[in-house]
Parts: structure tokens; C-alpha cells; sequence
């Protein structure tokens, strides 16, 4: 038998354009894309911003049975999708097929090692600012879920976000004995929640782990007078200490009862006295998932 001697890079730059090939001939439109709408009650509200990454779960039917989401060995496990300012970008091509799928996305991209159990907790500090490569205490704690049932191939697969965890927003208001300006640059803290979550990503329901201890939350400014911070969904069924507000070494603190809601912006109006002990506490209004 003859034999014939095929130099390595010759070889190479056959398997190379083979691989190639091979991927040109699938289409793009049997790509799996997605567009994901973020939820709010207002045009002008937050939005998913360039460089935000959601993780995506792809569960394929059995007939017209769904198969239970796991934490791996579904169609798709974990894809890093990646918004780019027009669309979002997947780490690893997603193809159609045929039958019908179950579509979980979550933001922001983690690793989980449990898709019943996935641990999360929020910032204990939310005043943190946003850097290239992390996100801000506020928006690294702010959790998001949604999911597309049933679906078939379509051009593009709409992922409507919800938010699973609470927002409290609180307000500092003058009192009629309180002297000067409302402070435009304070501490405001949220007391006695427990930071960390157990959610499970099938259905984005939430609760608070009960091993984990309670501890204090830092909020974030939005403006002179207004802060906000993301907190765990739980109930505190006794009085104790809230909010407090510290400003030129003065400490205003509120006990109270609360009940933090899944998906719930509340509103908490806190009125300033000279006297630390006379602040009154009033709870606003509530906004569902669509927050402001």
C-alpha cells in the first residue's frame, strides 16, 4: 500500500473548513432568540441597560408533556445571555426544534447550584456604586424572573420580567416642630430582615431562609429626602426597631411591624421632629411588580 503524508497544518485547515461548512449550512432563524421586557409602570422607568446578563433554562416537552426544570440536563442549562443595547446575546447557540418548549430566565446571571433552592441574598450595602464589571448594591439585589410556556419556533421569544423580591422606598418628611431643611445627606438603614433568599426557579417564588439571621440593610439615595432599598419578602410580626434615620449625629429611630410582599413597592413616610423619639411613621401606598 502506497502511503501518503499530509502535513499537520494541510490537515488542520481541512477540519477547519469542514467545521465550518457544517455550522454555515444551519440558518440563523432556527436560533433561539430572545427580547426581554423589564417590569415597570412607566416608559420613562428603569430599563435592562448595555452589559446586562440574564441566565436562561430551556426545558424541551415529551409529546405535549413539560419536563420539570433541572439544574442540568434540559435542552438548555444556564445560558449567559448578554444585552448589547438592541439585543440579547447568547454565550451558547440555542436551536429550534421540533415540539414545544418551556422557556426560565432570571437576572442577574449567576451560577446556581440548585434550581429549587437557589440561594440569594441582597446587599447589606445598596449605596455601592455600579463599576464596569459589577453591579451596583441596589441593582445586584434586585432579583428577576420570568418564563415563556408551551412555546413553539417563533422569531423571537418574549421574556416578561417580574420582580420577586420587595422595594421599599422611604420618604423623610418635616414635621412642624422640625427645625431647618429635611437633610439632604443621611443614613438610612432598614432593621431586622433577613438578607437571604431561597428561590425557586420554576416559578420564581421566593422565601426568606429561615437559618440565615436578621441584619440591617444600607439604602440607597434617589434623591434629597427619598431612598430606597431591596429587601428579602417576610413578615416581622413584633415591634422592633425598623428604619432608622442618622444624620449630624442624631439617631431617628421607628419600631413597627411590617409584612415585606413579593413583587411590592411600599412606601413608607417617616416625619422628622427635633425630638428623636417623636418620629411618626406612616405607610404610603403599594405598586405590584411595576415598580418606580
Amino acid at each position: 500500500m502506497k502511503k501518503i503524508f499530509i502535513p499537520l497544518i494541510m490537515i488542520a485547515l481541512v477540519v477547519s473548513s469542514c467545521s465550518k461548512n457544517e455550522t454555515d449550512l444551519i440558518p440563523t432563524s432556527n436560533l433561539m432568540q430572545f427580547v426581554a421586557e423589564y417590569p415597570t409602570t412607566r416608559a420613562t422607568a428603569s430599563s435592562f441597560e448595555t452589559g446586562d446578563a440574564m441566565g436562561v433554562y430551556v426545558s424541551r416537552y415529551e409529546g405535549e408533556m413539560a419536563t420539570p426544570l433541572q439544574v442540568s440536563g434540559n435542552y438548555a442549562n444556564n445560558v449567559k445571555s448578554v444585552f448589547d443595547g438592541e439585543k440579547w446575546l447568547n454565550s451558547s447557540a440555542i436551536y429550534w426544534a421540533e415540539g414545544k418548549f418551556d422557556v426560565y430566565a432570571y437576572y442577574p446571571y449567576n451560577k446556581p447550584a440548585s434550581v429549587d433552592e437557589y440561594k440569594f441574598s441582597v446587599a447589606l450595602d445598596q449605596t455601592t456604586e455600579e463599576s464596569t464589571d459589577v453591579l451596583s448594591g441596589y441593582e445586584a439585589s434586585d432579583f428577576l424572573w420570568a418564563k415563556a410556556s408551551g412555546i413553539s419556533k417563533m422569531d423571537e421569544v418574549p421574556l416578561s420580567f417580574k420582580h420577586c423580591l420587595s422595594k421599599v422606598v422611604i420618604n423623610l418628611v418635616k414635621g412642624e416642630e422640625y427645625e431647618g431643611n429635611i437633610p439632604s445627606e443621611a443614613i438610612v438603614r432598614i432593621h431586622n430582615t433577613i438578607p437571604a433568599a431561597i428561590i425557586d426557579l420554576s416559578t420564581g417564588v421566593v422565601t426568606k431562609n429561615g437559618y440565615e439571621s436578621a441584619k440591617s440593610i444600607t439604602a440607597k439615595k434617589v434623591s434629597d429626602g427619598v431612598y430606597a432599598a431591596i429587601v428579602v419578602p417576610q413578615r416581622i410580626e413584633n415591634r422592633l426597631p425598623l428604619i432608622e434615620v442618622l444624620s449630624h449625629g442624631v439617631s431617628y429611630l421607628v419600631e413597627s411591624k411590617f409584612v415585606f410582599r413579593s413583587g411590592t413597592q411600599h412606601v413608607i413616610n417617616l416625619t422628622l421632629n427635633n425630638n428623636p423619639d417623636k418620629v411618626k411613621i406612616e405607610i404610603g401606598g403599594e405598586i405590584d411588580n411595576g415598580w418606580e
